[in-house]
């Protein structure tokens, strides 16, 4: 009888090894103020500065990137998807008015393929820095049995912090209230689905596929300064739902968010993605963010400081309309 192992069965201790290996040296570049110990620990800690909070309150979010990994896959380009991660998450946390302290990842994978596995490795990093938090651990798991040749999965998880007193909930929001909405850098991490009926294999490996893979915009730095100059009432990111799933999360039950989507012009894959699904605008609005990312509720005197501060990190940003008494809707003009 033939001796059976780990290895044959197809998971390899010591490429998981080596992976860990490659990994620390990109992980040390970020920040990593607070962090206690380094990676390979059973657990990663993380001290909080005391001196700066007055009642502290922990911000958790967990998310994934949905099928746009297949589109790594096929495109064979792996070194943005971890951006898009990282963001999924932050960009969640931070519209609570938290500041991300520490992420963690889950990488699963079939075969751990190590030069692939560093390049969305690198991504994540990346987008720890943009996010300004510490990269604190994660788990690589080999899962031949689960996972096809070449296919892998990914989920992230961030804890972010801030004063009880500063949390915005949105129950500030008044009539009269301006919408700011922030551009988009594409599509960002979702409607990935629909995107892989409409176009073929070839299209999404040309300048379809390009657009497509473009990463979700970080924005964490610029909304922690916006913060620091204008009181934000609430906040959305447009992530799965587009406008209509995600505005009501965090406007007030008696309200309604008036937009006109005339007062910006989406990027070019969502003039693409229009003419070849037929979608309605309600149904692009309800999959997609249609060039907007996030979604800011302030007093209308604050707009114009907010858009500069935003344009100093090269953000543009529209006032796309303004709050009213209502039931909790969004009401989109086209």
């Amino acid at each position: 009888m033939k001796r059976a192992t780990y290895k044959k069965a197809g998971v390899d201790m010591d490429k998981g090894d080596q992976f860990v290996e490659r990994i620390t040296p990109l992980i040390k570049k970020i920040d990593t103020k607070g962090v206690l110990g380094g990676i390979g620990g059973f657990s990663g800690l993380f001290e909080i500065d005391k001196d700066r909070y007055e009642e502290p309150v922990l911000v958790a979010s967990t998310d994934g990137v949905g099928t746009k990994l297949l589109l790594t896959i096929g495109i064979r380009r792996y070194d943005t998807i971890g951006i898009d991660l990282v963001a999924m998450c932050v960009n969640d946390c931070v519209v609570t008015g938290a500041r991300p302290i520490f992420f963690l990842d889950y990488f699963a994978t079939g075969k751990l393929e190590l030069a692939k596995s560093v390049e969305i490795m690198k991504g994540m990093v990346e987008g720890c820095r943009q996010a300004g938090c510490a990269l604190l651990g994660g788990e690589t798991a080999e899962l031949p049995g689960l996972y096809g040749k070449g296919r892998y999965d990914l989920a992230g998880f961030c804890v972010g912090i801030i004063d009880k007193k500063e949390i915005i909930d949105g129950s500030t929001v008044r009539p009269g209230d301006a919408i700011l909405g922030v551009q988009s850098s594409g599509l960002h991490s979702n409607g990935y689905s629909l995107v892989r009926k409409l176009f073929s294999g070839q299209q999404l490996r040309g300048m379809t596929g390009e657009l497509a893979l473009v990463p979700t915009i970080i924005y964490v730095k610029p909304v922690l300064e916006l913060l620091k100059a204008v009181r934000i009432k609430a906040m959305a990111h447009i992530t799965g739902g587009g406008f209509y799933g995600n505005i009501p999360r965090v406007i007030p039950p008696d309200m309604n968010a008036c937009i006109d989507a005339r007062s910006w012009k989406a990027p070019a894959i969502f003039t693409l993605i229009k003419n070849k699904s037929r979608l309605t605008p309600k149904e692009m609005f309800t999959t997609f963010n249609m060039g907007i990312g996030l979604v800011i509720v302030l007093d209308k005197k604050d707009l114009a400081r907010a858009r500069g501060i935003l344009s100093r990190f090269k953000l543009n940003s529209f006032h796309i309309g303004a709050i009213a008494k209502g039931r909790s809707e969004v009401r989109i003009s086209t």
